[in-house]
């Protein structure tokens, strides 16, 4: 009876290292596709701004830029940042895909008023399941932040109008192919080595500090 027992024990045991063995390679293939998809943690994510004056007929009787017209200053720093990925509305239907605006939010600091300089940036957080680029307004002169925001997209087929869950490869190729660009910009940027102090000046002096690689 007790090498029977023992013969049971050892044999979950291996059942359950073998399970262990099986279900650590699947989370670690799952990593390894993950961080393929998504590209290294260092990976620059793209970001526009653009600059523009606040025309009169913005504004309302109080000089101060209408809160609706907000969108569209929002609008034209999205089609800044989806120009840099060769992505923009024409190319998203070129490629079978609408993707309209399903979740919009703003939030006011501050007021713009008619003829200040504001400075609108568009960063793209997330595009995995969905496209996701957060917005910031800030007054030219002094950096002030006026406004923030968000914006939320999905994918939808032309063909069938069904809603995607996860983005197709049309934008994440691009979306690797404007990365890759820059991290070779970075890269040939940085200077490849430091020339070594000369001999005959002050030893006592300091060597150079490596180049730090930074993102464009």
């Amino acid at each position: 009876m007790s090498e029977r027992t023992a013969l049971s024990e050892q044999t979950a045991l291996s059942e359950k290292t073998a399970l262990s063995e099986k279900t650590a390679l699947s989370e670690q293939t799952a990593l390894s596709e993950k961080n393929a998809m998504n590209q290294p943690a260092e990976t620059p994510m793209p970001s526009a701004t653009v600059e523009m004056e606040v025309p009169f007929h913005d504004v309302d009787m109080m000089e101060v830029a209408w809160h609706g017209h907000y969108v569209r200053y929002l609008e034209i720093a999205r089609c800044k940042l989806l120009d840099m990925l060769d992505y923009n509305y024409s190319q998203m239907r070129e490629s079978g895909y609408a993707w309209p605006v399903i979740d919009l939010r703003l939030r006011y600091a501050g007021p713009a008023r008619f003829g200040q300089r504001i400075a609108v940036t568009a960063r793209l957080r997330e595009w995995e399941n969905r496209l996701k680029l957060d917005y910031v307004i800030r007054d030219v002169e002094s950096g002030k932040r006026l406004t923030r925001g968000h914006s939320v997209q999905v994918a939808v087929g032309l063909a069938d109008g069904e809603m995607l869950l996860a983005s197709p490869p049309a934008l994440s190729e691009r979306l690797a192919a404007w990365q890759a660009s820059q991290l070779q910009t970075s890269q040939s940027q940085t200077s490849p080595s430091q020339v070594a102090p000369s001999q005959t000046g002050d030893e006592d002096a300091p060597a150079t500090p490596p180049p730090t690689r930074g993102t464009p």
